[in-house]
């Protein structure tokens, strides 16, 4: 038919003119088909998701989904951390002793020292000052041992007097009806205290293996570190190989400074509180101060839980008024670490804030136990500067002061204050250009 042929005849103009990018002309039905040809209407009766959910309801789904994902991922890398955990933990010690001892080992090979020599010589003044230090605190600890076990067994008897003329006016037959009962405790939990003494063996065994393992793992790690990780930064794909390399040098820089200052700072908190043992006397000084400082490197709760030990001593050991007045030593030297050395020395080292600490500790405590508490907050600090890095740097290049990022203080007064002597210090030198990123902590003079 006619108009048939006239309306194909239009629409391939049509089509041809869009085709072209030329101005297509109106598509218009001449007057012969005003009154013939009816409109034609293309519905789509397929509905979408978009047209049904609310819009808020598909991002929360969308995201749900990304987080399911994120925590069976989650879950799986853990599981396979609790089945590697007797590798991976001498590792992480490696590590954590390898920021400590590096910088050393790196100035013996500047100045013409053979990278196996260096790491091998650093190592072995390592283990001499670790082992002469054990070997001074157990002899101490054997020395002094008779005089405790007098002095605890004369503090269990002003025990017993106590609860025979105090409040409770226990009798004897009482007292030796509990002690009975605590026999008959022991005797009966016989074959639990058994398996445990198994499980000790079996522990001493790991410990063992550990040990020669971080051994090991130290010397390669202080003599072919760079070159460990950056055969790792080679393993991914190229775009992503420099931004992570830089990340990583960030983070080792953070690491370092980090161990220093945790050494520094438990080096402090037991020599405070092992004067005050020596000050009062108490039994196991020195002993008790390596403890200090061994629980020191859990930052926050270790050297409080540890001088909770030493309190216990000095209360069996010489009485209540003892234990008070190291509890007041404890207490003392815990203030000064938390007002004065902490913001000195750790203030630009790691920047995080107390709760993000404390639930870094909690949470490697419940997954780690005492070894999770020791590595939770080094973790985190070292994340905190590889992920602020990378977000403010995606591409590589390198911080404008060339320091790590994320090390602004955390404490509100502290970060202005120091803004205001940068700004102060700015305006004297106009020449100065201001920092590139406000994310990024700008160069100290």
């Amino acid at each position: 038919m006619s108009w048939t042929h006239t309306v194909r005849e239009r629409a391939r103009a049509t089509l041809a003119a869009a085709a072209n990018r030329n101005v297509p002309p109106p598509f218009t039905v001449g007057p012969d088909l005003q009154d013939t040809t009816p409109p034609v209407v293309v519905v789509n009766q397929q509905s979408s998701s978009a047209d049904v959910l609310p819009r808020g309801v598909r991002t929360a789904g969308a995201w749900s989904w990304r987080f399911i994902l994120f925590v069976v991922a989650a879950y799986l890398f853990l599981r396979v951390i609790a089945l590697l955990h007797v590798m991976l933990i001498p590792v992480v010690v490696a590590v954590l002793l390898a920021a400590l001892f590096q910088p050393l080992s790196a100035t013996l090979v500047r100045n013409g020292m053979k990278k196996s020599l260096a790491a091998g010589l650093v190592l072995v003044a390592a283990l001499v000052l670790v082992f002469g230090g054990l070997g001074l605190i157990v002899r101490t600890f054997i020395t002094q041992l008779d005089d405790l076990t007098t002095r605890v067994e004369a503090g269990l008897a002003e025990v017993q007097s106590w609860l025979q003329r105090g409040p409770l006016h226990l009798t004897d037959a009482q007292l030796d009806q509990y002690l009975d009962k605590a026999r008959d405790q022991i005797s009966a939990n016989q074959g639990s205290f058994t398996t445990g003494a198994l499980s000790t063996a079996t522990t001493v065994g790991e410990v063992l293996t550990g040990f020669f393992l971080v051994l090991f793992t130290l010397f390669f790690f202080l003599r072919d570190g760079g070159q460990i990780w950056s055969f790792l930064c080679r393993l991914l794909p190229r775009d992503a190989r420099v931004p992570t390399a830089r990340a990583g040098h960030y983070a080792w820089h953070t690491l370092i400074s980090y161990a220093r200052g945790t050494v520094l700072v438990a080096f402090i908190d037991a020599v405070g509180i092992g004067i005050g043992l020596l000050v009062f006397r108490v039994p196991l000084a020195l002993p008790l101060a390596a403890l200090i400082f061994l629980g020191a490197f859990i930052p926050v709760v270790g050297a409080t839980v540890t001088g909770a030990i030493a309190v216990l001593v000095a209360l069996v050991a010489n009485g209540p008024v003892t234990a008070i007045s190291i509890l007041a030593v404890v207490i003392a030297v815990q203030q000064l670490e938390g007002h004065v050395l902490q913001p000195l020395i750790m203030g630009r080292a790691v920047a995080l804030h107390p709760l993000a600490v404390i639930l870094a500790i909690a949470a490697g405590v419940v997954v780690a136990g005492i070894v999770g508490g020791l590595i939770a907050v080094p973790l985190l600090a070292v994340l905190n500067t590889a992920i602020r890095y990378l977000v403010s740097h995606p591409s590589g290049e390198p911080t404008p002061d060339r320091e790590p990022p994320g090390t602004e203080p955390t404490d509100d007064d502290a970060a202005e204050a120091e803004d205001a002597a940068e700004a102060l210090d700015r305006s004297r030198d106009p020449a100065t250009p201001p920092p590139a990123d406000t994310s990024v902590a700008p160069a100290r003079g």
